[in-house]
């Protein structure tokens, strides 16, 4: 069979190929792929379609055999998978990273708001964050009153959540500077 006469089988029942293989298995996608492979097996036994009396016919049985392939060779690979031991959902390392990176900027906002809190706010917040003491103990080395120490404790947070969230808010470069300052100063 020469190329032009299958060429004319093609263009004559590719539409019908393809809406079997619709019907068969209610996936366009996959329907396209079953022409494909239709055509490509009757190209391979072309040599067979010179005693078919209906090239439609034949074209639907090979069809019909190709998507049985198809279906038993999902099914293998779909069983074969299932085999396989499961594995551990390995974490995105991008999302540890901008986490980091995230951690890192509210960090240094923090810090450069830190800067900006009065002494006895400042202390109050470093003395209970960052050294771990009790409100009994950060009296003890303010020389003041634990209730003292309370209040100041909740002005301080709630004036540093203010000025953190103003310093995300404003410049990089800006809110930078001055987290390098106080680092560099040692200020902490």
């Amino acid at each position: 069979m020469d190329q032009q006469l299958f060429a004319e089988i093609y263009d004559a029942h590719a539409q019908a190929v393809y809406a079997h293989a619709v019907r068969m298995t209610s996936d366009r996608a996959g329907a396209e792929d079953i022409v494909s492979l239709t055509f490509l097996e009757a190209w391979r036994l072309r040599e067979t379609l010179d005693g078919v009396t209906s090239h439609r016919a034949w074209l639907l049985g090979v069809a019909g055999n190709v998507i049985r392939n198809t279906r038993r060779a999902a099914r293998r690979h779909s069983d074969a998978m299932a085999r396989l031991p499961r594995s551990e959902v390995i974490p995105d390392p991008a999302d540890a990273v901008v986490s980091r990176i995230a951690d890192t900027a509210r960090a240094s906002a923090a810090l450069a708001a830190l800067d900006q809190l009065r002494r006895a706010d400042r202390e109050v917040i470093v003395l209970s964050v960052w050294a771990g003491l009790s409100h009994a103990e950060v009296a003890e080395a303010c020389g003041t009153k634990e209730a003292t120490v309370r209040s100041r404790l909740s002005r301080a947070r709630s004036r540093l959540r203010k000025l953190t969230t103003a310093e995300l808010a404003a410049e990089p470069a800006e809110g930078r500077a001055s987290v390098s300052r106080t680092a560099r100063e040692g200020n902490l």
